[in-house]
């Protein structure tokens, strides 16, 4: 709490500002850490918009990799009215997810995106010689003797007979991620996850991220690198000095305030330079005018044919390509693909509380967070993502960065991503952003969301042998294996064609590797539930009597309630409930206070 004599100097320093700006000012100057909390309800309406917008931006080319993989695995890669569909259905079912997530889910300030975790199995069907686009073609040339000549009309029934495939594989791996945590499989994992585990996992995840990242920086590293120089000036280097801002209040009238708005938009500020650096680029012809040059796609008008061909107006349904199928490896994948994404989820979770300094999320929470990512990644499956939604660890870097964490400014995301959806053109102006652009303002996001990682090992005890194997081991062999397996034209021969591209496919996995023996190392290897980190994770049942330290937290459990009323909450049924709070009448009232770090 800020002392009166500090409200007093901040009172004689802004004798004329208004009583709303008053608070925001206050608020602002008592949090250490963040300029702006989770459930934070004096930011303003015009810094939501921009911060939400910023949130939006950041995650845009992640979506868009992602998407691309999908048209590319679908063999639609040359198919711009596809691509467009498909672009749009991934952007509007962010915006559903993010928004239902703040709402709904944990509660806790997360941008639900197309899931990274998919990154691997995608790129991994779309392999040649083993790949799902490959092994349709070859089965639907026997069954109706369609020649690798095919004509247009061919080609596109085959596009959507493999993007209904892969519908299906994703209804089905979506119910069963929101089955664990509508039934609280995920609360009785949780006994047996912990930091161990979860590191290594989004360590290893990495590994294929940075590949999609490099070939956006390489089109011109300088962009990039300024990218990066930018935002990480007014992020860090700026982090303690506020800008001098004119302002104008009927009260107040013409005076000027100090803000850190080169904090609070350090990366939309980066964004917007940098673009504005490549146009003149563009026009001073620095850049070659050869769409197979390196260096083309930093142009600004490099994918204008992007607005000029994504339709005004498109708006996803269920069933828009097709009558929905399965196929045996796309479901294989997909459910080791959820499986690492819910590990992902709960890490990212545990993540953002750190980084928003509340207490450990309960069980409860949990479970409703990874029933809201199964239900709406069965609802990308109807309208044919190709891919899940789960949590985004960018968001984390940029809640570090800016230092706001309000949950306002997800929702205004959400909001953003879903007119990205349904809207073609608005959504393609973002799109055509510099490639080098986009990579550096990812670099800045993951390599930040990569120290918030790390920091999770500090509720293990680090200097213990065995915390040291287990991490070391199940990192180095989650990189040994699969890179074999890689280097391999076909490392596992059983005889079976089928079987050996579902082996070849599990290990060339490098999350899959890692996690499983993370996970066995650390519930095998013995070890008490402190050194582990998992008693630091772990959250009494009667969590909302519990007093948290207000010099390790900002904000106490109440960020995690439902959108329900309290008495609700007293209902008996809500014990047989594990994804909603049980608050019986005669449950304990003493406070404990809360001393485990997290």
């Amino acid at each position: 709490m800020l002392k009166q004599t500090d409200i007093d100097r901040i009172s004689d320093k802004q004798d004329a500002i208004t009583e709303e700006e008053n608070e925001t000012l206050v608020e602002v100057t008592a949090n250490k850490y963040l300029l702006y909390g989770i459930l934070n309800k004096t930011l303003p309406c015009h810094v939501t918009i921009l911060c939400g917008l910023q949130q939006a931006l950041l995650a845009l080319s992640g979506s868009l990799v992602v998407s691309l993989l999908v048209a590319e695995a679908v063999c639609a890669e040359n198919d711009q009215n596809v691509k467009a569909k498909l672009l749009s259905s991934t952007l509007f079912m962010n915006g559903i997810t993010t928004v239902a997530m703040n709402l709904f889910g944990i509660r806790l300030p997360l941008f639900q995106g197309a899931s990274s975790e998919y990154i691997v199995p995608l790129l991994l069907l779309a392999n040649d010689g083993s790949s799902f686009c490959s092994s349709i073609k070859t089965e639907r040339a026997i069954e109706r003797n369609i020649t690798t000549n095919m004509t247009e009309e061919q080609h596109e029934e085959l596009i959507m007979s493999n993007i209904q495939a892969l519908q299906g594989s994703l209804m089905v791996a979506g119910l069963i991620h929101a089955f664990l945590g509508l039934t609280g499989l995920i609360g009785v994992l949780l006994r047996y996850i912990g930091p161990l585990t979860i590191v290594p996992t989004l360590m290893l995840i990495f590994i294929f991220i940075v590949k999609p990242v490099i070939n956006f920086v390489q089109e011109s590293w300088p962009i990039a690198l300024s990218t990066v120089a930018v935002g990480v000036i007014l992020s860090l280097y700026l982090a303690k000095h506020n800008m001098p801002l004119p302002v104008w209040t009927p009260s107040g009238g013409c005076r000027i305030i100090r803000y850190p708005l080169h904090q609070v938009f350090s990366i939309l500020i980066s964004i917007i330079f940098n673009w504005g650096l490549c146009a003149i680029l563009t026009a001073a012809g620095v850049f070659p005018d050869d769409p197979n040059a390196l260096g083309y796609k930093a142009r600004t008008d490099a994918r204008n044919d992007v607005i000029r061909d994504n339709p005004w107006f498109n708006f996803p349904y269920p069933g828009q390509f097709g009558p929905i199928s399965f196929s045996a490896a796309a479901l294989i994948s997909f459910l080791i693909a959820t499986l690492i994404s819910v590990l992902d989820s709960i890490g990212d979770y545990y993540a953002c509380a750190r980084v928003c300094r509340v207490p450990a999320p309960p069980s409860h929470a949990v479970n409703r967070g990874i029933m809201i990512e199964g239900l709406c990644s069965f609802l990308s499956g109807t309208v044919g993502c190709g891919h899940a939604t789960s949590t985004n660890g960018g968001c984390l870097g940029a809640i570090g960065v800016t230092r706001v964490a309000s949950r306002q400014v997800f929702i205004v995301c959400g909001i953003f991503y879903i007119l990205f959806g349904v809207f073609g053109k608005f959504s393609a102006i973002f799109v055509t952003i510099p490639y080098p652009v986009l990579g550096g303002a990812v670099i800045v996001l993951f390599g930040i969301f990569f120290g918030v990682i790390i920091s999770n090992l500090e509720v293990t005890k680090m200097g213990s042998s065995r915390n040291i194997a287990v991490l070391g081991l199940s990192v180095f062999i989650g990189l040994t294996v699969p890179t074999w397996a890689q280097s391999k034209e076909k490392p596992i021969d059983t005889g079976d064609e089928g079987v050996d591209n579902i082996l070849t496919m599990l290990l060339s996995n490098p999350n899959l590797i890692g996690t499983l023996l993370a996970f066995f190392l650390d519930n095998t290897v013995p070890g008490t539930a402190e050194e582990r980190g998992i008693a630091a994770w772990q959250v009494p049942k009667n969590e909302e009597t519990i007093k948290v330290d207000p010099d390790m937290y900002d904000e106490g459990y109440e960020v995690y309630e439902p959108l329900m009323p309290e008495s609700m909450m007293q209902w008996k049924i809500m014990k047989y409930l594990p994804f909603l709070p049980y608050r019986p009448k005669s449950a304990d009232q003493n406070d404990t206070v809360l001393s485990k770090q997290m």
